[in-house]
């Protein structure tokens, strides 16, 4: 009887990670794969549940976050969503002291495969000693792997006079030999440069540490689909000279509204039920995208103007008092009937699903891609952080996005907002996005196919590779 595979998987703490990590454990574990799920006591209770048939295969591992020697991190904070953006960097400290307890439980356990998030350079060293083969899984597009670029441009190792610099992030790489929109505009060039290529606080810039990664795991894998970003892909092979596995876009498996009765507020479906087919905009910016007050007001404004009927899953923001205070007054009365904003949690797979779901205004952050294009929705692109741009980018070239305009400071207005959300859900000139939604939809929705031959291919993969050492 051949012998179990069995996983290890070190996620960052950040939501947008662990879930993308807990995906990959679930459509593994559906393999015969055993995974072990590590983070801290706090991440691994906000997860979400393992499917009872697959619990004896899945172990969530609790690993207390260590407490840095000042004390400069706010109790209970054990993800990026516990902090203020300002405190990221102790967080990334604290995580790095997590190194000896994992490596502890790594030579209890003896895995075939580590699989490591862009954070954890520090585990490369103990498994190369235990002979125990690690495998980066990046949670961002091909696209984005791509435009930062092979490692020596990552470590000073080779780095010209064009590259890395803030400027070069505002134009193709040099790299990348086909026509191609991967470009940051200023003002989201400026904060992934600081945060990303310069040393923001912790001993190792985040740059360094997905360079040395790149440099010496045994193997990459991406959430992506060839069907969507083939030439990245390829292009991403080349750069990493070592194989790149995709591993589909890791759909989440729907809960019926029934199982959800509990916990989820009724009335967003009851009014999704009373909507036309497709007709309506699903707007949310996640949990990490923190909204100003100008920029809420805008929106709201926005979709007023357009006329579209919309569903806005909105948590109330830190610099707001109460409630009332978040939308423009008078802005609920005006809209009844024709939108719904639901302040708090909202199941957003559960209402992306939804027949009367059409579109989604969002942030672009990869994993809501993954999701939005498993449902067929018209995207509209208002990226706010990190790697976003990239994405609605990536989105508009392959025409399944409009991204909404802005001036050169990253402000944009309620026109904006309205024109680009007519274009996507009405307007006649939008009707080739949506159709270009529906097509996607049929590799990006096809759970079976996703499963047996994304997934089915990395198991393989692993399995081969430790067949073959």
């Amino acid at each position: 009887m051949a012998k179990e595979l069995h996983i290890v998987m070190l996620p960052w703490s950040a939501f947008g990670h662990l879930l993308p990590f807990f995906q990959l454990s679930v459509a593994l574990a559906k393999f015969g794969v055993r995974v072990s799920f590590v983070s801290t006591p706090k991440n691994i209770e906000r997860l979400p549940n393992v499917p009872s048939s697959l619990a004896s295969l899945i172990a969530l591992v609790k690993l207390p976050l260590p407490k840095l020697p000042n004390g400069d991190l706010p109790d209970g904070a054990e993800a990026t969503v516990d902090v203020p953006f300002e405190k990221v960097p102790q967080l990334k400290m604290a995580y790095d002291l997590l190194q000896r307890p994992f490596q502890k439980f790594v030579a209890d356990q003896s895995p075939d495969w580590i699989l490591i998030d862009f954070m954890a350079h520090w585990v490369l060293g103990f498994a190369q000693e235990s002979q125990i083969p690690v495998m980066y899984f990046s949670i961002f597009s091909s696209a984005t792997n791509v435009f930062l670029g092979p490692p020596e441009y990552l470590t000073g190792e080779g780095r010209t006079s064009v590259r890395p610099s803030m400027e070069s992030l505002m134009s193709p790489p040099p790299w990348v030999n086909f026509t191609s929109p991967l470009a940051l505009k200023k003002h989201e060039a400026i904060p992934l440069f600081n945060n990303f290529f310069v040393s923001n606080g912790t001993a190792v810039s985040d740059a360094e540490r997905h360079a040395k990664i790149l440099q010496n795991c045994q193997a990459m894998s991406v959430r992506t689909c060839r069907e969507l970003e083939g030439p990245y892909l390829d292009l991403l092979i080349e750069l990493v000279g070592k194989p790149v596995i995709p591993t589909g876009s890791l759909p989440a498996e729907k809960h019926e509204r029934a199982e959800l009765s509990g916990q989820s507020p009724k009335h967003i479906f009851e009014w999704l039920d009373e909507q036309k087919p497709k007709s309506v905009v699903f707007v949310g910016f996640g949990s990490e995208c923190k909204l100003s007050k100008e920029q809420i007001q805008e929106i709201a404004y926005g979709l007023e103007l357009s006329d579209v009927p919309f569903l806005w899953a909105l948590r109330r923001p830190e610099w707001a008092d109460d409630e009332a205070e978040v939308l423009p007054v008078g802005f609920g009365s005006r809209t009844r009937g024709r939108g719904l904003v639901n302040m708090g949690w909202a199941p957003q797979m559960e209402i992306l699903s939804h027949e009367s779901i059409g579109g989604s205004l969002f942030h672009t952050g990869w994993g809501s891609v993954n999701e939005n294009l498993g449902f067929g929705h018209s995207l509209v692109a208002l990226p706010m952080i990190i790697e976003q741009g990239l994405n609605a980018r990536l989105l508009v070239d392959r025409g399944l996005a409009v991204e909404v305009d802005r001036a050169e400071d990253g402000s944009f207005s309620r026109d904006d907002i309205a024109k680009a959300l007519r274009m996507a859900m009405v307007s006649e000139e939008g009707e080739p996005l949506r159709l270009r939604a529906r097509q996607i939809a049929a590799v990006f929705g096809d759970i079976k196919f996703q499963q047996e031959h994304y997934i089915g291919q990395l198991v393989e993969f692993m399995k081969s590779y430790n067949k073959s050492k």
